[in-house]
C-alpha cells in the first residue's frame, strides 16, 4: 500500500484524477478497454471534474458505481448525478458507457446480478476492474460495506445490497470485487478520517474495535494507493 500525500483535498483530487487517468490509459493499451467503479459521497466530486479534463481515451472507457442508495433517479441523493455531471455533461465520456447500478429494477433483489451480468460482458468473467476508487467513512465502512451489515458476509457475488444504513438500503460491490481488482485507489480528505484512515494503514492483526474490525480493513493491500490530504493524514509518513 502507497500512501501519497496532499496539501489539501483539491490537491489529493488532482492526484487521484491523474491516477485514474494513467490506470485508464495502461488498461486500454494492454487489453483494448477500461473498466473502472468509483465510489459515492461528496469526496470523488472534485476528483471526477479534474479527470474529465485529462488526456483519456474515453471511447474505451467504461465507468461502473462503487455503490448506490436505493432512491428514484432523480433523487438528489443518487451518487449517479455527480458521474453525469461530471463525465457525461462535460463530453469527455459517452453516456452509453456510464453504467448505473440498476436501483430502480421492479425486482431489486435480482437486479445485482443483472449488474455483475452488464459488467461481465464488458470485462470478463470473474468481473475484475481495472481500478476501483474507494473512500472511507468515520465509522471504517467503504462502499456501502458498513459495520454489522450482511452484505459484509458475501462471498459469492460480486454484488449485493444492504440493510437499512442511514434510512436507505443501497446497492454495493463486495469484497471479492473490490479485492479482484487490478488495482484499487483511495481518496481521503477531512480531519474526521484522521482515525480510520490510520486504521486503514496500521496492520490490520493490530486494529480491534468495540464493534469488530473495520470493513475498510478487509480491502486488499496490495497494488493499492492511498491519496490523502493533510488533514486526513496527520502525522502518516508518506511512501
Amino acid at each position: 500500500m502507497r500512501v501519497i500525500r496532499a496539501v489539501n483535498p483539491a490537491a489529493a483530487a488532482a492526484v487521484a484524477a491523474r491516477l485514474v487517468a494513467d490506470a485508464c490509459r495502461h488498461a486500454v493499451a494492454e487489453r483494448g478497454h477500461a473498466l473502472i467503479a468509483v465510489s459515492g459521497g461528496e469526496t470523488p466530486g472534485p476528483m471526477l471534474l479534474q479527470l474529465a479534463r485529462l488526456d483519456v481515451p474515453w471511447s474505451h472507457v467504461h465507468v461502473a458505481q462503487v455503490d448506490e442508495r436505493v432512491v428514484p433517479r432523480d433523487d438528489p441523493r443518487r451518487n449517479l448525478r455527480a458521474l453525469e455531471r461530471s463525465l457525461v455533461a462535460s463530453g469527455a465520456l459517452p453516456r452509453a458507457q456510464l453504467h448505473a447500478m440498476p436501483v430502480e429494477a421492479d425486482d431489486l433483489d435480482a437486479a445485482p446480478s443483472a449488474y455483475v451480468s452488464i459488467l461481465e460482458s464488458l470485462a470478463g468473467r470473474p468481473l475484475m476492474f481495472d481500478l476501483v476508487q474507494l473512500g472511507l467513512g468515520t465509522d471504517g465502512h467503504t462502499a456501502s460495506l458498513v459495520p454489522g451489515d450482511p452484505a459484509l458476509d458475501v462471498v459469492d457475488h460480486d454484488v449485493a445490497l444492504t440493510g437499512d444504513y442511514h434510512g436507505l438500503r443501497r446497492m454495493t460491490l463486495t469484497f471479492p470485487a473490490l479485492n479482484r481488482a487490478r488495482r484499487r485507489l483511495w481518496l481521503v480528505t477531512g480531519e474526521t478520517k484522521r482515525r480510520p484512515l490510520a486504521e486503514l494503514l496500521a496492520d490490520p492483526l493490530d486494529v480491534r474495535r468495540d464493534d469488530g474490525i473495520a470493513p475498510a480493513l478487509r480491502v486488499e493491500r496490495d497494488a493499492t494507493d492511498v491519496v490523502a490530504d493533510a488533514a486526513a493524514c496527520g502525522d502518516v509518513p508518506e511512501g
